[in-house]
């Protein structure tokens, strides 16, 4: 079962980033990123959320763009930056598979 909300650390994990770095890009993309808050002040990211950042994640890290064309660029075309994450993340999941293969051989 899917959680509704994970903490900074929970989706830092998920990207392999720090949580410094997901806090910067939360502050930064308050546009498309909008974390709610617990009781005691802590951010929580809803699965959207999530899904924001695997795509700033993509855009920053993987294309190397500017954090501006970044946001530019899921401001224009929001829908074509998530087909190409999600390609992505298939990808790793089966590179991850295959490698589990080749060791067990």
């Amino acid at each position: 079962m899917e959680k509704l909300f994970y903490s900074i650390g929970e989706v830092a994990g998920m990207l392999g980033e720090n949580i410094s770095l997901v806090r910067y890009w939360s502050n930064n993309f308050k546009r498309f990123i909008k974390p709610g808050r617990s009781s005691k002040g802590n951010r929580q990211y809803t699965s959207e959320d999530i899904e924001t950042l695997k795509q700033i994640h993509f855009l920053v890290k993987e294309k190397g763009m500017t954090l501006e064309g970044a946001s530019k660029e899921l401001a224009d075309r929001k829908g074509s930056v998530s087909k190409s994450v999600r390609a992505l993340d298939c990808l790793k999941e089966i590179r991850a598979q295959l490698v589990d293969i080749k060791q067990s051989l």
